[in-house]
């Protein structure tokens, strides 16, 4: 957060006027809502403190746009659904709002990017005609949920120059609208224009920059969601010859792994079939042009734990939260040469289908998402054509 709530509130007192609230009308019950915690913890206290601010007026907007910072998931919630209250209550009733301010908070691409696409959606709503403006540039912006916007904007023109012939204007769109995309809905469907309509040969995962090639070794034990918590081999030595001791005592090595999947999937299940209470890793080194700045990225619905250049970088004991591509960023330092990554991977107890998947997606990149490829990247492997049906034999 760029400032305490008191300081923030200091400040848009300067804004508004003097009448207006004094940072501890406010503040107090902000305090409150950050507290919230997991499982309900703080929510009735919370709802108290909600009440408290929504019987404001447009003062608070700003302070709980900025709070949003470093608010976690459930008391941005909060915060949100109190910014919004607010918001639609003063402008039905034909109040003064920030206006100035709050595109200000838009375009400010320091901000919290899920505060910063709410603060969009508002200042559509008092303004729509330059919200509109501010789309085009939103193309390369940090924030996912705003670069959308502008992607679904190329989409529509490139659908729009196929329509009328012009391909070579359609095909310049479109590569600018998968430069750009981040969410895979929106990939989906330009990649199905680019080569169903334009005859265009892809390589998703290497425009986004996918490791696709590891090396796998499974299953270790995680009885009881012990395994997430257990140093196995792997996390001690990369030894690509050695065996060890897996669960219930039999003997495990490592194997290599090519994915062809367009986002990347590595899938335990692949080799050692579908499992329930394991542990697997996955190593893989990654060649660097250069020593720099990049991120690692990460989709994956398991317990996971990675390691980048022996270092552990992050973990997240949870199962089965969904997944998605870039769930997941981590700054790194790439060095010049050879980098290894190791990502560990708990599959629990659940039978539930839904609870099948045991795989993860990672990729390279720099802070807005662009690929960064290695010096050594392998071919994308080529996706195995499906099953001929057997033909009925002749009568």
């Amino acid at each position: 957060m760029k400032a305490s709530s008191a300081l923030l509130a200091a400040s848009l007192c300067l804004t508004f006027s003097p009448a207006l609230l004094s940072s501890a009308e406010w503040s107090g019950p902000l305090q409150q809502i950050l507290k919230v915690g997991p499982e309900g913890a703080g929510n009735t206290e919370a709802a108290a403190a909600w009440a408290d601010l929504t019987a404001h007026g447009p003062e608070v907007i700003l302070p709980l746009l900025e709070a949003m910072e470093t608010a976690g998931p459930i008391p941005r919630n909060w915060m949100r659904s109190a910014v919004e209250t607010v918001f639609e209550r003063e402008l039905a009733a034909g109040a003064t709002l920030p206006a100035s301010q709050i595109r200000a908070f838009v375009v400010d691409r320091k901000n919290e990017p899920n505060a910063r696409r709410l603060a969009f959606d508002l200042y559509g709503k008092v303004s729509p005609a330059d919200a509109g403006t501010l789309i085009p540039g939103m193309i390369d912006d940090p924030s996912a949920p705003l670069r959308r916007e502008a992607v679904a904007r190329l989409i529509t023109e490139g659908n729009a120059q196929l329509d009328a012939g012009e391909k070579e204007q359609s095909l310049a769109t479109l590569d600018r609208a998968l430069d750009a995309a981040r969410d895979i809905d929106q990939i989906d469907t330009v990649a199905k224009l680019l080569r169903e309509k334009l005859g265009q040969q892809l390589d998703l995962p290497q425009h986004f920059g996918f490791l696709m090639h590891w090396h796998l070794i499974a299953p270790f034990d995680n009885t009881e969601r012990q395994g997430f918590d257990t140093v196995f081999p792997p996390e001690t030595e990369i030894n690509l010859s050695s065996a060890y001791e897996g669960k219930e005592g039999k003997s495990v090595t490592w194997q290599e792994y090519a994915s062809a999947d367009d986002y990347g999937k590595v899938d335990f299940n692949t080799p050692f079939s579908p499992l329930k209470q394991v542990t697997g890793y996955a190593y893989t080194e990654f060649t660097s042009a250069e020593a720099r700045e990049a991120e690692i990225r990460l989709g994956c619905k398991n317990a996971w734990k990675i390691w980048f250049n022996g270092e552990l970088l992050f973990g997240r004991d949870e199962y089965h939260r969904g997944q998605r591509i870039d769930q997941y960023s981590l700054p790194i330092k790439l060095k010049e040469g050879k980098n290894t990554i190791l990502v560990k991977a708990c599959q629990n107890e659940q039978e539930q289908d839904w609870t099948v998947q045991w795989e993860f997606q990672l990729r390279l990149c720099d802070s807005t998402g662009t690929a960064i490829l290695a010096t050594d990247r392998k071919p994308t492997p080529e996706k195995s054509a499906p099953a001929r049906r057997p033909t009925a034999p002749a009568q």
